[in-house]
């Protein structure tokens, strides 16, 4: 272990060292403001420390993980999202009868399996970074533990995610069974067209692996668990689970095909193809027929990952600006899907969360703030310009197009234009006059509420940074262009 070695490894530890003395200080002395400090001085620390380990990547640590710029870029990606969440975390749990110190400590160990995720270059650490996340997500889901519906996403997540993880468990034993490695660089050499291999235990075994990674990301057709938990978890664990967690397992994922060159195989190609298309064209048609706001949601997070298979399908062709496409799209994404949880959770009360879309006519009316806020974050989602959203999916089409992905990207921009019209039933919802008075049923008298200031601050700076990117992206595309994949 030399400096380097540590160096890269700080931000790790830190994330790690920081649950450890979030369940220390709990154990000693319990304060909900003492553990959000903690939580976030930890990750704080960890993002800073992302600076100087820099300058050092690329670097293996053991056979087990690859820092790189790239996963350098994802875990500061996904620390961030945590550092946001905690944030929103606090008010949010405030006003909910429910022990609240318990909710950093899995924040951060969630981050934490994130973060090995991301640095993934073995089926050992891949499996145990997701472990690790996911049964932090466990009891995240289920944190409001009174309500029938956290508890119904929680059993909900638990299920399928101890499915996903018995198919990749499965497809990475077969695969070991045929090659005799589990890391990935020494996996691609024994892949090799001269290899001497059993397919019959190879093809399986990318088939169930690739299954148990389509659960995580939520990819039909494997998305039918995402909607329900979407719906049923607190807001800041949802923005969660739609940024951090799907992005981690995306990273490993690029990560293996590109190791494996397997975006050059013709039929791993047409399966990325057929699912990206599939999520695409589901996402977007069965969000239209929702009314409530965190299924939409949901579904169009399913439509994100179809767009996102697209510069994955064209990175045989260019590695490089898929790469850059995906790091930039899911800057974007972050940044929008953050908001708009933001949103949900802070009109949120001890009776529950806003619901449907009814639920949120007339907040123009009664918080523009807020309103514009929601608004700027759903058009960055449809991806109109002067959005980060927009320059995002420019990047998309533009991967797609080095590689001639006619096809896919006819269907990106189909149902790219069909998403718009859910996104617009929900700006026209909160353009529209009120209809009762803020008396009239608990979610009226949410909209009036006033926000936390916390809650303010921190939408303020996601709007900030929504419209920066998207009027000046130059700084952050110099960023995704030397991002260091191998």
């Amino acid at each position: 272990m030399t400096g380097a070695t540590w160096t890269v490894l700080w931000p790790l530890i830190t994330i790690g060292a920081a649950a450890i003395v979030a369940m220390v200080g709990i154990a000693l002395h319990r304060s909900h403001g003492l553990t959000l400090g903690v939580t976030l001085v930890g990750l704080g620390l960890a993002i800073a420390e992302l600076i100087p380990a820099a300058s050092v990547v690329p670097r293996d640590v053991t056979p087990l993980l690859r820092i790189d710029g790239f996963a350098l870029f994802f875990i500061g990606l996904t620390a961030a999202s945590a550092f946001t969440v905690a944030l929103l975390a606090r008010a949010y749990l405030n006003r909910q009868q429910v022990v609240k110190e318990e909710f950093y400590i899995l924040l951060l160990t969630a981050t934490l399996g994130a973060a090995v995720l991301a640095a993934s270059n073995h089926f050992a650490s891949f499996f145990l970074g997701l472990e690790i996340l996911s049964v932090s997500l466990y009891g995240l889901n289920a944190y409001l533990q009174r309500k029938a519906l956290p508890l119904e996403a929680g059993i909900k997540y638990l299920v399928l995610a101890a499915s996903s993880a018995a198919f990749l468990l499965f497809g990475m034993a077969l695969v070991y069974a045929s090659t005799g490695t589990m890391n990935f660089p020494a996996l691609a050499a024994a892949l090799q067209p001269a290899a001497h291999l059993h397919t019959a235990l190879v093809v399986p075994g990318l088939v169930l692996i690739l299954v148990g990674i389509g659960f995580k990301l939520g990819v039909v057709p494997f998305h039918l668990w995402t909607p329900d938990v979407y719906q049923g978890a607190p807001a800041p664990v949802t923005a969660f689970i739609a940024t951090a967690s799907k992005a981690a397992i995306f990273a490993v994922l690029l990560r293996l095909v590109a190791e494996l060159g397997g975006n050059r195989s013709t039929g791993l190609a047409a399966v990325i193809a057929a699912v990206a298309i599939a999520s695409m064209v589901a996402g977007n048609l069965l969000a239209l027929r929702q009314r409530n706001v965190k299924r939409i949601l949901a579904y169009s997070s399913i439509a994100h990952m179809g767009y996102l298979l697209v510069p994955l399908e064209a990175a045989g062709a260019s590695l490089n600006l898929a790469v850059a496409a995906i790091g930039f799209y899911f800057l974007a994404y972050f940044i929008a899907t953050l908001g708009a949880f933001g949103i949900i959770s802070a009109l949120s009360s001890s009776d529950g969360e806003p619901d449907t879309i009814a639920d949120y006519r007339g907040l123009f009316w009664r918080r523009p703030g807020l309103a514009l806020v929601f608004i700027a974050m759903l058009l960055s989602l449809a991806g109109i310009p002067l959005t980060a959203g927009f320059i995002a999916k420019f990047y998309i089409v533009a991967a797609g197009a080095s590689a001639l992905l006619w096809a896919l990207l006819l269907v990106l921009v189909i149902t790219s234009v069909v998403g718009l019209f859910y996104y617009l039933r929900i700006v026209v919802a909160l353009c529209a006059a009120p209809e009762t008075s803020p008396t009239a049923e608990p979610a009226a008298v949410a909209l009036w509420r006033p926000v936390a200031r916390t809650d303010g601050w921190v939408l303020a700076l996601l709007l900030i940074a929504l419209v920066w990117i998207g009027v000046y992206p130059q700084p952050f595309l110099h960023l995704v262009l030397h991002l260091q994949l191998r």
